[in-house]
Order: C-alpha cells, then sequence, then structure tokens
C-alpha cells in the first residue's frame, strides 16, 4: 500500500508542477488576500475539483464520458471562454496601483472565488486530460486497499501542493513590482492557453 500511495503523489506532483492556468490563479489568489485564511475557500475549491477529477478517472467514469464527441467539444468551449476571461481580470489587475489591495474589500466576493476556481479546475481541458490519461490509465496496475492508497497519494498532493502555491502567492503580495509582472505573465498563458484550445475546435 505505500507504494501505492507513494506511487500516486509523486505523479501528481509531477502532473502539477506544471506552470499553467490554474497554478498562476492561485498565486495570484494568494497574492489577493491579507492572509491564509481569506483565501481558503480558493484552496478547498481547487483541492475538492482536483480530488472529483482524481475519484472519477481512478474509477473510470472520465474515461468514459470522454468518449462521447459533444461533452468533449462543451468542455472545451467552456474552457476557452473562461481563460480568456480570468486572463483579461487578471490583466485588469496588474494596472491597479501597488498600494490598492484587490482582495477582502470585494473585489473577490467568496461567490466569485469560488466560481473562478471551480471554472478554471473543471473547465482546463489539459488538466483533465492529464487527470484521465495519467492517473487514471496509472491506476489500472492497483486494485482494492492498493488503488485506495494510490489515490489517496494523488489527492493529498493536490491538497497539499495548492496550500503552498497560496503561501507563494502572500509571499510575492510584499513585493508589488513582482506581482504586477506574475499578474502579467498569467494573463498571458491564459489567453494562450484559450487560444491553443479554441485552435483544437476548429
Amino acid at each position: 500500500m505505500l507504494t501505492a500511495f507513494l506511487h500516486g503523489f509523486i505523479l501528481s506532483l509531477g502532473l502539477i508542477l506544471a506552470i499553467g492556468p490554474q497554478n498562476l490563479f492561485l498565486i495570484n489568489q494568494g497574492t489577493a488576500h491579507h492572509s491564509l485564511w481569506r483565501a481558503a475557500p480558493v484552496i478547498v475549491a481547487a483541492a475538492l475539483s482536483d480530488t472529483l477529477l482524481i475519484l472519477l478517472a481512478v474509477l473510470g467514469v472520465s474515461a468514459v464520458v470522454l468518449t462521447l464527441e459533444w461533452v468533449r467539444l462543451i468542455l472545451l468551449g467552456a474552457g476557452v471562454i473562461f481563460l480568456l476571461v480570468i486572463g483579461w481580470l487578471t490583466w485588469r489587475d496588474a494596472d491597479r496601483p501597488p498600494d490598492d489591495d484587490l482582495s477582502d474589500s470585494g473585489r473577490w466576493p467568496l461567490g466569485r472565488q469560488i466560481t473562478f476556481t471551480l471554472s478554471i479546475s473543471l473547465l482546463n481541458p489539459q488538466a483533465i486530460l492529464d487527470t484521465v490519461g495519467v492517473i487514471g490509465a496509472s491506476s489500472l496496475s492497483y486494485q482494492g486497499s492498493a488503488l485506495a492508497a494510490y489515490a489517496l497519494g494523488c489527492i493529498l498532493n493536490s491538497w497539499l501542493f495548492f496550500t503552498l502555491l497560496v503561501v507563494a502567492g502572500r509571499l510575492l503580495a510584499h513585493a508589488p513590482a513582482l506581482r504586477q509582472a506574475l499578474n502579467r505573465a498569467s494573463a498571458v498563458i491564459m489567453w494562450g492557453s484559450a487560444i491553443y484550445l479554441a485552435s483544437t475546435l476548429i
């Protein structure tokens, strides 16, 4: 069981380390709040989303669903829209004065935090394909308690890593120039991801 757990943890870590829209969004939310507690809804929403995707992949449900072409098209289309919107909001935040705090006064109220986090987590085709194609495929070698340990390793990694991303964002909040550069880089990457997804629809 320990081997299965470590396999899941390390495999999930390898996938999640890639710089993508979700990771950058979490870092930006870390910079936008006065404390880790204020950003907790973002961490929980992202981690629960990953937990759901991992469980669906391990159980084989997502692999079956994604064979439906209309599901794939809806997923890609929604992903393009949300990446464009989140990219625009992130770029706009970069233009705000350094002493103008983005966060707790209502710019990112609880509902928006959760909605955007769920969107960028569940409507990210690359994350879904990685989860299904890598985590799901690798889970086929396990059964019973070993399978549960493997899934737990993947899930625990997500919770820990997302927390660390927000903590990193808090550290960047004390460097306004770096925070602004990160926001602009994040927006560009999100728009680039949206363009790539749109090209797959053509």
